[in-house]
């Protein structure tokens, strides 16, 4: 009986205490406002920066939202302060603006995110069937195999959207490598209908050769095999980058660190949180198999970062403290 009184006056105590010790416990975001995100709207950015939200939210108590724009406005605004986080900056597709903007102060490098690349590929059963085919000076020899619809007696080979940065530089590398007398470099309309093209391409087995960049669903889900490109040299790539390059000549694509990038007055009102982000990086194989399985899912991209972190907690708890992991783990 003496035991069971006891027992009830542990149980009261216990919870008199209760309503202090889940105080405690939970998260005190570090601003009473939200974190605004850019939403630069290709599939690696908007599924990092779904990651971000979710342990944001879940884990750090803050309230979150996402401006949708496009590389260069977001790369403003975060100078400006309308945006207090791009989680994935290309330097190499932004490198002038952003120095500029690194110059004022007003924008920093949080962390390094993964390596990102450009290259010209082949699927593995084109390199199978033609195992001769290895460079990508190799293509004139094989012209016939990759013939282009339009003009039969060309090859047909799959360059960068209309109008993106990339269109530029591989204009000038095909011109550098002497192909316009075998191949037509065709453009496609845009991101969307060359991935289409690719895709349809691949799944009917046919020969395709084409200049893509990574981690993307397209790289990661597909099995390819990189054409070899002459060695990297800064001098040449440089100038394959601009539309006034006067004399093209052959190059590699030099690696392209993608970062995450916070405005600087964020950072200082918001340490502990810029601390997270700065801590955010993801092997680039395993962005890969992220966006492999959401292309072939279907999903949206907040159903892609459930996936990551329910699927890979082994990267993402190096980010967090102890008490914010377990608080992220129990929501899922």
């Amino acid at each position: 009986m003496a035991r069971s009184i006891l027992g009830a006056g542990a149980v009261a105590v216990a919870a008199s205490f209760a309503p202090i010790a889940a105080q405690a416990a939970a998260p005190a975001c570090e601003l009473d406002r939200p974190i605004l995100f850019g939403g630069m709207n290709w599939e690696s950015n908007l599924i990092v920066t779904d990651i971000e939200r979710a342990i944001l939210e879940k884990g750090y108590g803050c309230k979150t939202r996402v401006e949708s724009g496009e590389t260069l406005p977001m790369l403003a605004a975060l100078q400006r302060g309308d945006v207090d986080v791009n989680s994935e900056v290309w330097l190499n597709s932004v490198r002038d603006p952003w120095e500029k903007a690194l110059a004022t102060g007003k924008v920093a490098k949080a962390g390094d995110l993964y390596p990102g690349g450009e290259g010209w590929f082949i699927p593995r059963y084109v390199a199978e069937r033609f195992p001769e085919l290895k460079k990508a000076s190799d293509l004139p020899r094989f012209k016939k195999e990759f013939a282009d619809p339009e003009e039969p007696g060309k090859g047909r080979f799959y360059g960068c959207p209309a109008g993106w940065g990339c269109e530029v530089t591989s204009t000038n590398l095909f011109k550098s490598l002497g192909l316009e007398k075998d191949f037509v470099l065709y453009s496609p309309g845009t991101g969307a209908a060359q991935k289409a093209a690719l895709t349809s391409a691949y799944k009917r087995k046919q020969n395709i050769a084409f200049y893509y960049w990574y981690p993307t669903p397209l790289v990661g889900g597909l099995d390819l095999v990189k054409l070899e490109l002459p060695a990297y040299n800064a001098e040449a790539h440089n100038c394959n980058t601009s539309p006034k390059c006067a004399n093209p000549k052959p190059s590699d694509y030099p690696d392209n660190p993608v970062f995450t990038a916070v405005n600087t007055d964020f950072a200082a009102k918001a340490p502990k949180t810029a601390e997270f982000l700065g801590k955010v990086a993801i092997p680039r194989e395993t962005v890969d198999k992220l966006l492999a399985w959401y292309d072939e899912a279907g999903v949206d991209t907040d159903e892609a970062a459930t996936y990551f972190l329910k699927q890979f907690p082994d990267v993402w708890t190096q980010w967090v403290p102890a008490d914010v992991a377990d608080r992220v783990k129990a929501s899922l």
